[in-house]
């Protein structure tokens, strides 16, 4: 494949993907003057890496440290490695990573691995890295779903994720269509980035409003496959968009994002929910989700691919069978509306309703700041060493908020909010 200079691809236009890593720095994370900035990204994105580097210097950064993987290197740790080493993951790195955040760095990941990347792998393997990586991430992971820094995620198209997304192109050809997907959802390829962005954030304030308005005590999803009422936790709070962290700073911890969000309450879920696309889950696809709640807890559990692995994440621990996150997108978001299928959660789930396997986001609580961890459990808050967001919503699904008295009002219609909503 032919490149530019600086190791961009000939097919990804480098003004949008300079544009891409200028609204990281300055939405996404708001980085302030003299803040650190922990960086993680695969070197396949490296082109895009190196931008947002610039751009966080460019913007007064203290240190900005990066750290790199690599898609060949992960597989040669399954094609290789001694078994007894998938019973370990590098904690050290997490409890740096930890303390940085403690010291008030910022984090920024970018995406772009291969989806199906450890498909062909064995499931026991997979299974037992991905829980020794979760647990070892536990310090870091806390900082973040606890909010106390600005945070962000942004996307780079890698040439193995463009081969999955559009599998008939050239690789050429893959690459640029997924470039200029992702561009698009982000909200790059326009005149204005930052002020576009500035109006996004304020249409998806105007709805946490609306909902934090009704204080629903549970929502009841209906639809193919689905029928689902998610308690919400004592004292939760809707968010979306621009929000602001425990250290002050207001960032968009997505990049795209057209979800607002809230807690659940981890023992108030009942009923049946099907998935509505596939979960890209550390290299491997998981399709066809169907289980069922009993008092929150996932007391059955099927996937007609990839079941052995969902099952493995589901005993993680305790709270790895219950809600964490649930979360509204309609239909027509830009991101349903390409029709694409991203095989990336960061993509898809602003495509559709979803909710979170496990840890909880304290920051989804009234006053979330200044309450402690048995406080957030005492409200409903889940606790558990993973957070794993799925898709549950389509155009065939609707939604009605149920009040302490029963009463309901209708939230989606057919994925879509209701037409003359308070906030339209």
């Amino acid at each position: 494949m032919t490149t530019h200079s600086r190791g961009v691809s000939a097919t990804i236009d480098p003004v949008k993907l300079d544009r891409l890593a200028e609204v990281a720095i300055k939405v996404g994370l708001q980085l302030q003057p003299g803040q650190d900035l922990v960086l993680t990204s695969s070197i396949a994105a490296l082109p895009l890496a190196r931008r947002i580097v610039e751009h966080a210097y460019k913007a007064g950064a203290g240190l900005v440290t990066p750290i790199f993987n690599d898609d060949e290197m992960t597989l040669a740790r399954f094609r290789y490695g001694a078994d007894a080493g998938f019973d370990h993951a590098a904690g050290w790195l997490y409890e740096g990573m930890a303390k940085a955040f403690a010291n008030n760095a910022a984090r920024l990941a970018v995406r772009g691995e291969d989806p199906s990347l450890l498909s062909a792998q064995d499931p026991g393997q997979v299974a037992r890295a991905n829980k020794a990586n979760s647990i070892a991430y536990q310090p870091a992971l806390e900082k973040i779903t606890g909010f106390d820094i600005n945070w962000n995620i942004v996307a780079y198209p890698d040439l193995a994720w463009a081969r999955q997304v559009f599998p008939g192109d050239s690789d050429d050809v893959a690459v640029a269509r997924l470039a200029d997907a992702i561009f698009a959802a982000s909200r790059v390829d326009v005149d204005d980035p930052i002020g576009n962005w500035k109006a996004h954030n304020a249409a998806l304030r105007s709805r946490t409003e609306w909902l934090n308005g009704h204080n629903f005590h549970a929502l009841h999803f209906t639809g193919p496959g689905t029928d689902l009422t998610v308690g919400l936790a004592d004292g939760h709070e809707w968010m979306g968009g621009a929000s602001t962290a425990r250290n002050g700073i207001t960032c968009n911890p997505n990049i795209p994002t057209e979800e607002v969000f809230t807690t659940p309450h981890a023992r108030r879920v009942e009923g049946h929910v099907t998935s509505t696309k596939p979960l890209s889950y550390q290299g491997t696809l998981i399709d066809g989700i169907a289980v069922r709640f009993e008092q929150g807890r996932i007391v059955e559990a099927k996937a007609s691919r990839g079941e052995d692995v969902l099952k493995k994440v589901l005993d993680t621990d305790e709270g790895a069978r219950r809600l964490g996150e649930v979360a509204l997108v309609p239909h027509s978001s830009p991101i349903a509306a390409s029709g694409l299928l991203f095989f990336n959660t960061l993509f898809d789930e602003n495509a559709a309703c979803h909710i979170a396997l496990g840890q909880c986001y304290s920051k989804c609580f009234v006053d979330g700041a200044s309450l402690t961890p048995d406080e957030i459990a005492a409200r409903g808050g889940n606790k558990s060493f993973i957070h794993i967001d799925w898709m549950i919503g389509s155009d065939k699904v609707d939604i009605d908020g149920v009040g302490k008295d029963g009463g309901r009002v209708p939230v989606m219609r057919k994925g879509e909010w209701p037409l003359g909503g308070e906030w339209a």
